[in-house]
């Protein structure tokens, strides 16, 4: 078995292909750092092939999956992302775009693509890494929380599809909270609740998609939050969400946010 991971090096994406490694699946794992790849590459041994490339540019994408070409792929995961904080009319457009094209563009080639070879072949898993911050709007991250909320959609039409094509293939959203990953750093991101871990939402993620199952969302306070968001009417939850998010700074005065 082999899986393609993206977003390898660090977080919930280095979990998730360590823990592969251990299942003895085989691994080609792509990132932008291309020394934490080949680390990562010494470490896992025999079988992990890497490639260096950054998602946020389409040839690069391209690049990713020619390179995967023949080698047999049962498992894509989509992990690659990263967020920005700030209001909208104040946040950089050129740091925005490279965001939206990590985050929703990359992910969408890579599932159309991956999604037709695993059809041509009759089974395959894919793993779409979204956030719990998918299931409402974001103000102060919007175009986080909306391309995350992409991620949530686009996976969950194509899981209907699926099924109704009584397909070998599945599907699986990862939507976690507050996680311990790089990602705070580079989003400026703090939290009102305790994270998990990657290891943790690693194992839960891959225990939900090789058990077939379309929803992975690790942690109880969680589960119980994203479904009692669906009650709250929009505009009031937005609002709680940009009181949340405003009322984190740190020390030096940064604001900061609650998010994955």
């Amino acid at each position: 078995m082999k899986a393609l991971v993206t977003g390898a090096t660090s977080g919930i994406g280095q979990s998730i292909a360590r823990k592969l490694a251990k299942r003895g699946w085989e691994l080609i794992l792509t990132g932008r750092n291309e020394e934490a790849l080949k680390e990562m590459q010494k470490t896992l041994g025999k079988g992990t092939e890497i490639i260096a490339a950054d998602l946020a540019k389409k040839e690069e994408v391209f690049r990713v999956y020619k390179f995967c070409q023949g080698k047999e792929v049962d498992m894509l995961v989509n992990n690659a992302g990263y967020g920005l904080f700030g209001k909208f009319d104040e946040t950089d457009l050129e740091d925005e775009l490279n965001m939206i094209n990590v985050n929703i563009t990359a992910l969408h080639i890579l599932t159309k693509l991956f999604l037709r070879d695993f059809k041509k072949q009759d089974h395959g898993t894919i793993l779409n890494v979204a956030s719990a911050a998918g299931f409402m709007s974001g103000p102060l991250m919007a175009a986080y929380y909306a391309s995350k909320n992409y991620v949530l959609r686009l996976s969950l039409a194509i899981y209907e599809e699926l099924r109704r094509d009584k397909s070998n293939v599945t599907i699986t959203v990862l939507c976690p909270g507050p996680v311990a990953t790089n990602f705070n750093n580079r989003a400026g991101v703090s939290f009102s609740v305790k994270p998990i871990t990657a290891d943790y939402a690693a194992e839960y993620a891959l225990h939900k998609a090789m058990t077939g199952k379309f929803f992975a969302v690790p942690g109880l306070t969680v589960r119980l939050g994203t479904w009692g968001a669906r009650f709250v009417p929009h505009k009031l939850l937005s609002a709680i969400v940009y009181n949340i998010q405003q009322a984190k700074k740190t020390a030096d005065g940064k604001e900061k946010a609650l998010n994955k």
